[in-house]
């Protein structure tokens, strides 16, 4: 497991999830809701959070793994899960040293990859892209440079992608989607993100 009660990120999101339960909302954030329309066939939602996306995938029939390492977030879409039938398994892992083990038609990696250093940000970047079957769809979404918010963000523990890194990534790939947004964040900061759906070439051999 790693430690990962120690790690500030991991620490804000815990508090923060658990003041969101408190409140129940659950409302999908716009990523999410953007995403919603890309997914296909099963799906690995990479930092998934407190699952607002995973369950309403597993509503629309699709097969999901769900993987974070907060265990309130884990905790409550099992329960979730369960309440409704849905096809939804969530994993508390750290995802620092947690290994995608199978491939899957969708993979989801939103406002995750930027929690690490460079090279393992990369590296996990490289491991989704493996793991989406071919015809399948990688859908990532990243803070880039220009993000001035450092609230969430363990001291030299993450990575504000160049602009338009994330997407010469995907060489290859069949670029669906490629988005860039502003967003405010606390006491005047701002958070800059990049979002690529991408579309794996189908292999006909």
């Amino acid at each position: 497991m790693g430690s990962v009660t120690h790690n500030k990120s991991v620490e804000f999101f815990e508090t923060q999830f658990q003041r969101q339960i408190r409140g129940q909302d659950y409302a999908l954030n716009p990523f999410e809701t953007l995403a919603l329309d890309y997914l296909t066939g099963t799906v690995l939602d990479l930092g998934c959070g407190l699952g607002n996306l995973s369950l309403e995938a597993g509503r629309r029939g699709h097969r999901v793994v769900a993987v974070d390492a907060s265990p309130t977030a884990i905790a409550r879409i099992n329960a979730q899960a369960q309440q409704e039938g849905l096809p939804v398994q969530a994993i508390q892992a750290d995802v620092e040293s947690w290994t995608i083990d199978q491939s899957y038609d969708t993979v989801v990696a939103i406002g995750l990859l930027m929690f690490f250093r460079r090279e393992r940000a990369l590296e996990l970047l490289r491991a989704i892209q493996e793991h989406v079957h071919p015809g399948g769809r990688a859908i990532v979404n990243v803070l880039t440079e220009g993000t001035t918010y450092m609230g969430m963000f363990q001291p030299d523990n993450y990575y504000l992608f160049p602009d338009h890194e994330l997407e010469e990534r995907f060489g290859g790939w069949t670029i669906l989607l490629s988005r860039h947004g502003t967003f405010p964040a606390p006491e005047g900061t701002r958070k800059e993100f990049s979002t690529v759906v991408a579309e794996r070439p189908s292999q006909t051999s």
